[in-house]
């Protein structure tokens, strides 16, 4: 699949209706209806919402960029996708205030979905906090295409977690951490992520996907490496627009030719090889 705006360029604007919103720990899901939307979006894609949208008569928002979420789950047969939000600044704050019935702007499906494993591949799927909305949909998709799965869920504390009941539920082998100890093992997700590498390893390959902040990506990459595996980073931190105008997601990334490009994360990515992601180099500016 060419890197693009959803596949085959099929991204499309709608006013979509909010259906329901229910808080879970430090987040609130969203569940939306844009039945166009919904028709080609896959896991690893992500919405982009117009916040402090204004009502008729009022004074234009001074939010004017978009605020981007990965697609926690599609239903086609609904035309609903679901969105794991936290509130962090006025823009998702806004945002959690919706309420069923509301009208809000999107934009989606964005980005390429998450690239298929080798044939046969065991697969660990690792999610930082809100990072893990997206990956309880994969993984089903990946059980039903045959590959061993498990999930590893991490954050700072108990509250933070995200998707551990959905996981579970689905009869995925989860292991949880947690900074403080609060639930699950105390530490980060990186210190069962060999062990979890084992248990999907068999005598076939391992691909890790990893949804997350910066820090635990790169950390995942290193410890994915050593044990022989193949790391998929979703570098989703800055993404603003959605659709390669704003420039404020640009990531080095390694070419071919051992060169390194500013790559639009939200048009050619968000998912990038863990190894051909310049890592020393990212926050700084590079010569033209």
């Amino acid at each position: 699949m060419s890197a693009g705006v959803g596949p085959g360029g099929a991204a499309v604007q709608r006013s979509a209706e909010v259906i329901a919103t229910t808080p879970e720990g430090a987040y609130l899901r969203m569940v939306v209806a844009a039945p166009e939307i919904v028709g080609t979006a896959r896991p690893g894609q992500f919405v982009a919402l117009a916040v402090g949208t204004p009502r008729p008569g009022t004074a234009p928002s001074a939010m004017l960029l978009r605020r981007c979420f990965s697609i926690a789950a599609a239903d086609a047969a609904t035309g609903r996708f679901e969105l794991l939000v936290a509130a962090r600044g006025p823009g998702t704050d806004w945002l959690t205030r919706r309420g069923p019935g509301e009208i809000v702007d999107v934009v989606g499906p964005l980005g390429v979905p998450f690239p298929d494993p080798a044939p046969g591949a065991g697969c660990v799927l690792v999610g930082g906090g809100y990072g893990a909305a997206p990956l309880v949909w994969w993984g089903r998709e990946l059980l039903a295409a045959g590959h061993a799965v498990a999930l590893v869920l991490g954050a700072a504390t108990a509250a933070r977690l995200a998707e551990v009941g959905a996981a579970r539920a689905l009869g995925l082998l989860t292991s949880v951490t947690t900074d403080d100890g609060s639930a699950g093992e105390r530490g980060r997700v990186t210190g069962v992520l060999a062990e979890a590498m084992d248990a999907v390893r068999g005598e076939e390959a391992v691909e890790v996907y990893a949804c997350g902040p910066m820090a635990m990506l790169r950390a995942c990459e290193q410890v994915a490496a050593a044990e022989g595996g193949v790391a998929w980073c979703a570098t989703e931190e800055a993404m603003a627009c959605g659709i390669g105008v704003c420039m404020t997601c640009v990531l080095p990334v390694l070419q071919r030719d051992g060169s390194v490009r500013m790559t639009r994360t939200c048009v050619e990515g968000p998912t990038f090889p863990g190894s051909a992601i310049a890592w020393d180099l990212i926050g700084q500016v590079l010569p033209a």
